[in-house]
């Protein structure tokens, strides 16, 4: 019996596969770009057909370093970033870019062209937006979907698939037009708890009333780790397996990080309340469980069946998280482009100025970090940056400075989202840490010492791309459900305690970080 799985993962800038066995273990894993095009500013683009060239190159090398033998992959499942794919009616792309390429077919999740259409969203009131913290926000795909019409009635008209990103590569795989219950759920306003899932009269309200039979949207999603059949004879010679492989029905990124995680708690819910995903890299996502639906303004969701089947999730995030690190250097010009090397030097950087100053190095710096807008918890996608304390000093140790109080700010947000799920009923106490962030000391310290958490780093070489395993073992048979696959799978972590001297510190700073945000909202009403 085929006793290994390949999991997929397309993030913002790369595709990376794996292949693991069926306790979770990472075998092999290869990574390949992918293009953006960037032709305005909010404006983010890929070609799907770039994708799935570089998904293929990531699996052939995942596999020959693996060295296991493609037969014995049973089965395989794709996450990826919320981006929306368009495809004419015969399945060719379809230009989504104000630069008329045609190879563009794809808007990134980040995105925000559409911000005037998730403002009219947000107007409606319909009650879908009781499942979205009470606002629509531009990175979703109703909006984005209301810009390609208006923008672009070329490509509206001619369209006839609409694909979030996984569900696309999905298609590309088996052929299925199956539709994830987490991508439908999450970013195009189904309900997966009611018996009608999708809301006509919010269509007709925003102006795409045809939207599901255009884009040839199921009318039933299907759950996490359904098998949608097997890969095509084409697929499996891209991708390098068999037709005998099966293929799940994927999730976004940020999920499947999620089910990394947090996944082996499925065998007890009772405490599943206490346990946070925060999945941290270029954006941040926070993702917590709950057995009962519970709402929080300016959060996602609650959404049901979203990563483990029989628990609601409700979503917070960060805009930039990781991209605000970089722009930070790339603004302040003392040191050039930044990159993992320049990244370890600042940070090294700082230890050796916090020895001689502590947590008071550079005090009387403090950053707002919504350069990108507020996804949670003030769900304001206008919201700007702000920098207070800055003089003219532009040397390197200026810049580390300011890098740090960034990073003291990018934790202070996650504090500020962790308030607002827990005023709403959750008691988290435990964050679940995994992505880029887990390479940057400084963050990792402060996740724990600013939001007073336990912070368990994943013994996952790969959080995600396990999350996504365990979606593909579902698929292929080998374990009976999602949770059997999730607790058979799980990989644990190590935890870290916060630092109790750091308390008052941070206390003192979370209180002027919301004091900055009450004084940008009197300036903006000025």
């Amino acid at each position: 019996m085929s006793k290994f799985v390949c999991a997929v993962d397309v993030g913002t800038g790369s595709a990376r596969a794996g292949i693991l066995d069926a306790t979770g273990n990472l075998l092999g894993r290869v990574e390949h770009p992918i293009l953006m095009n960037r032709p305005l500013a909010d404006h983010a683009e890929h070609d799907s057909e770039d994708i799935w060239k570089s998904v293929c190159i990531a699996v052939q090398g995942a596999l020959a370093v693996s060295k296991v033998d493609p037969a014995d992959v049973a089965g395989i499942s794709f996450d990826a970033t919320c981006s929306l794919v368009v495809r004419d009616r015969e399945g060719r792309p379809l230009t989504v870019s104000t630069s008329g390429g045609t190879r563009w077919d794809t808007i990134v999740w980040l995105d925000h062209r559409a911000l005037n259409e998730a403002d009219e969203c947000t107007a409606s009131r319909h009650r879908v937006l009781d499942y979205l913290g009470g606002v629509m926000s531009p990175e979703m795909q109703t909006p984005k979907l209301m810009w390609l019409k208006r923008h672009l009635p070329d490509s509206w008209n001619k369209a006839g698939y609409f694909f979030d990103l996984a569900d696309y590569l999905t298609w590309k795989a088996s052929g299925s037009l199956a539709r994830s219950q987490c991508t439908l759920t999450c970013k195009w306003t189904y309900l997966a708890h009611e018996v009608r899932g999708w809301q006509a009269d919010f269509f007709e309200t925003v102006g795409i009333a045809d939207v599901v039979e255009r884009g040839k949207l199921t009318a039933r999603a299907s759950p996490v780790g359904a098998d949608v059949g097997a890969l095509t004879p084409e697929a499996a010679r891209a991708l390098g397996l068999t037709t005998t492989c099966h293929v799940g029905a994927g999730l976004i990124d940020a999920y499947a990080g999620a089910l990394g995680v947090l996944g082996g708690f499925a065998g007890d819910l009772s405490q599943i309340d206490r346990h946070l995903a925060l999945i941290a890299g270029t954006s941040s996502c926070l993702m917590a469980l709950s057995r009962e639906p519970i709402s929080f303004s300016g959060g996602w969701g609650p959404y049901h069946g979203v990563a483990l089947p029989d628990c609601w999730l409700s979503e917070g995030g960060q805009s930039v998280a990781g991209a605000l690190l970089d722009h930070i250097i790339r603004w302040h010009g003392a040191v050039g482009e930044p990159n993992t090397a320049l990244h370890k030097r600042i940070t090294d950087r700082i230890m050796e100025l916090r020895e001689g100053e502590g947590l008071d190095l550079a005090g009387r710096l403090h950053v707002l970090p919504d350069f990108h807008g507020n996804r949670s918890p003030l769900a304001d996608p206008h919201a700007v940056g702000v920098i207070s304390g800055l003089t003219l000093d532009t040397s390197f140790d200026s810049l580390c400075r300011l890098y740090w109080r960034t990073c003291v700010a990018i934790t202070l947000g996650v504090r500020h989202i962790l308030d607002a799920l827990n005023d709403r009923g959750y008691a988290i106490d435990t964050m679940h840490v995994t992505g880029g962030h887990i390479k940057n000391p400084l963050l990792m310290e402060l996740y724990a010492d600013a939001t007073g958490c336990t912070v368990v780093t994943s013994a996952a070489e790969d959080a995600v791309l396990l999350g996504t395993a365990m979606v593909a073992a579902t698929a292929a048979g080998l374990y009976p459900n999602l949770p059997a696959a999730c607790m058979a799978m799980k990989q644990g972590g190590y935890p870290r305690q916060p630092e109790p001297k750091a308390r008052q510190r941070f206390d003192r700073d979370y209180r002027i970080f919301l004091e900055m945000h009450a004084q940008r909202k009197v300036l903006d009403a000025l």
